[in-house]
């Protein structure tokens, strides 16, 4: 018999109808010489620092590296700790028996780092020695997992893999762990965690919540002149922007409704803008966020499950080009994605014969192509699944579509010493622009109105029909949306705008395609960022962290990715993990110290009176508040639900007997909601949720 393990159940129950496994057993299907079997995620897991004896927060015994690491069953968050999930461990002793009775093993876990991992430590965990092969496919369609199992791959090929992989998870470990526990007995606090690539993330985003917030606006002013040709005018604005006002007005009144004006310089020409790339994970969620507003992890969640209904490619990919042997099948993805109703106009426009080639290059894709539909008619879609795959397959058209042309229009003249100029495009053919058709994106491209259309020869002169003086301001760099922020976690922070040079930088980047989304949703949960609006913003917790460390190693973004590029290069086979392993030991070491030496002020002893006693004060401490009056009993604890109230929720509690709305709470089954923290009859803490237009708030 022949074990294959997927990664979950509904991607089990697909291979194992296509292998002809068809005997459902507890946990796994049999048939055909084969049994099915799954994880259910990652079923194992590093051990937590308790398991080697480190049972407090202590900087004695600082730092924690464990050699060797071990493996446990997975563990859950529950009001008693940690603890071990019996799902896990109920799937992971059905997996036991099930490579206890093959003569070898088919890996079908996602073809990825993550995915590579959670078969390996199952397999190192269980004790297995039999020998594996590697079932590798960018689809789950039936033909895929044929062809995937016709051409299996030779196990040890992705040892190299696992490598990167399984470094990546104990770098996290020794870093984190270590860290938040050196943060607690610094600073008496056990709230607060740090992490080797979520502490840059979030000092990225209160580097840029400062500047915007300290940001002062200077004035600047800018001078136009208007002329007239027939019908038409056009705008001509000044070569400079003055900082003087009296120069400014001064230029102003140097031109009189007598001033006439000299074109110096006229230049057509045309400018041809490429098509964009095809998607990967990354390009896939800031479109997602930016058109409609979808939160990245949401981005994510959506395209496994189109990837796991056979829809599109592999979704954790990091390529946005394909193979020449997928280009073969491009031709007829098109043909199925013009016959869908939003892109039927667009047929008339596209010449099969005549593709744009320019996401056709096999050097660099790496473990997966470009994310693509795989031409299965997509049926009982919910509406967010529609649209994701609908940007997906307009984005193939757009890809191998023309590039778009446009006509430029560059004038420049002489007014009484002054130098204006006016610059405009026009889409002449709107090649693959005209796939959606987007209004913003016309905008940006066309003229505005009041620049006008009229044009003009070198060497006129042409009397000034009015002239005006706009005062502006300086503007400070916007907060972040989500995704302008994993545009800054490709770059490390850099402003980049060149997309080569973006192409170019962006292994370099902090975290990976795969892993971005889950860096932004746990920065969320631990209350260290919140949405507002389209924008992310830190919480006062999120700004506390930030102060306290960010001169230190661990907010170091840059630092974060050049260990981002070694983990590649372990996967590459061009660096030894025992290198970047005593590497990550020394700078554990480094950030420990570090941390340890930080000074912080004495825990907020901020005196208020006892809203329930009327005669006692409510101290305020690292964890709880509570009334000094013996008998009293007021007793608040900071930690409330999935959050953890600060001095100013507190303050406001007390003295008003109301928080200000709170943002992120999360429900039972994982909805978040905001509502303000009140007490009940019993001076027991409570929500109150705002009041609806038209009723009334609970």
């Amino acid at each position: 018999m022949i074990a294959i393990i997927a990664e979950k159940p509904s991607v089990g129950q697909d291979i194992a109808r296509v292998v002809g496994a068809t005997e459902k057993k507890d946990g796994y299907i049999v048939g055909n010489g084969y049994m099915v079997t799954w994880a259910l995620g990652h079923l194992v897991s590093l051990a937590l620092p308790d398991a080697y004896g480190y049972t407090r927060t202590a900087a004695e015994d600082l730092p924690m590296i464990p050699d060797p690491f071990r493996l446990v069953v997975r563990q859950v968050r529950t009001d008693r700790g940690m603890v071990t999930d019996i799902a896990a461990g109920r799937q992971l002793k059905v997996i036991g028996e099930v490579l206890a009775g093959c003569e070898s093993i088919i890996v079908a876990t996602d073809a990825g780092r993550e995915g590579e991992l959670i078969f390996r430590w199952i397999y190192s965990y269980l004790g297995c020695t039999k020998p594996f092969k590697r079932l590798w496919i960018s689809s789950l369609t039936d033909e895929a997992i044929r062809e995937g199992m016709a051409s299996l791959k030779e196990g040890t090929g992705y040892d190299s893999l696992y490598a990167a992989a399984d470094s990546r998870a104990k770098a996290d470990w020794l870093v984190g762990m270590n860290a938040s526990r050196a943060l607690a007995a610094a600073s008496g606090s056990v709230n607060n965690s740090i992490g080797r690539v979520q502490t840059p993330t979030l000092a990225m985003i209160c580097a840029r919540f400062k500047e915007n917030r300290n940001f002062v606006s200077t004035p600047y002013w800018q001078l136009h002149i208007v002329l007239k040709r027939d019908n038409g005018h056009r705008q001509f604005i000044h070569t400079k922007e003055f900082k003087d006002k009296n120069m400014a007005e001064a230029a102003y009144k140097s031109i009189t409704p007598r001033s006439v004006v000299t074109i110096t310089k006229v230049k057509r020409g045309k400018i041809f803008q490429q098509a964009p790339l095809l998607y990967d994970l990354t390009a896939l969620q800031k479109d997602c966020n930016i058109h409609y507003d979808l939160p990245v992890d949401k981005t994510l969640a959506i395209t496994q499950s189109l990837y796991e209904k056979k829809l599109v490619s592999y979704p954790r990919t990091g390529s946005r080009y394909i193979p020449q042997d997928v280009m073969a099948h491009i031709p007829v993805l098109l043909e199925k994605i013009t016959a869908m109703p939003e892109f039927r106009e667009y047929r008339r426009s596209l010449d099969l014969s005549a593709l744009n080639t320019r996401s056709v290059d096999a050097a660099k894709v790496t473990d997966h192509h470009a994310l693509i539909i795989t031409g299965i008619v997509p049926e009982g879609l919910s509406e967010a699944e529609s649209t994701v795959y609908t940007l997906i397959a307009g984005r193939m058209l757009e890809a191998f579509s023309p590039p778009c042309e446009k006509e430029l229009l560059l004038m420049e003249c002489v007014c009484g010493g002054l130098d204006f100029h006016s610059r405009s495009t026009v889409i002449a053919n709107p090649g693959w622009r005209a796939v959606f058709s987007r209004k913003e994106d016309r905008e940006k491209d066309e003229p505005e109105r009041d620049e006008g259309t009229a044009s003009f020869t070198e060497g006129e002169e042409i009397p000034v029909m009015g002239h005006g003086l706009s005062q502006k301001k300086t503007l400070p760099k916007p907060l972040y949306t989500e995704a302008t922020l994993l545009t800054a976690m490709e770059n490390c922070g850099k402003e980049i705008t060149d997309g080569q040079a973006r192409e170019a930088v962006k292994d370099t980047g902090i975290g990976t395609p795969a892993t971005r989304a889950a860096i932004i949703t746990t920065l969320l949960k631990r209350d260290y960022i919140e949405r507002s609006g389209k924008s992310i913003r830190p919480t006062e917790k999120g700004l506390y962290l930030y102060e306290s460390v960010k001169d230190m190693m661990v907010a170091d973004a840059k630092l974060t990715g050049t260990w981002e590029k070694a983990l590649e290069q372990i996967e590459g086979r061009t660096l030894d993990p025992e290198s970047f392993m005593l590497s990550i030991r020394e700078y554990t070491g480094k950030v420990t110290g570090e941390i340890l030496r930080l000074k912080f002020p004495e825990p907020s002893s901020c005196v208020l009176a006892c809203p329930k006693c009327k005669t006692g004060n409510v101290v305020v401490k690292s964890k709880v508040a509570k009334c000094d009056r013996e008998g009293c009993g007021l007793l608040v604890f900071r930690h409330f639900l999935n959050k953890e109230l600060t001095d100013q929720h507190l303050e406001q509690l007390f003295s008003s007997g109301s928080t200000r709305l709170i943002k992120g709470f999360k429900g039972k089954k994982g909805v978040s909601f905001d509502a303000a923290i009140i007490f009940d009859e019993s001076f027991n803490l409570k929500l109150s949720f705002p009041k609806s237009k038209g009723g009334k708030g609970k």
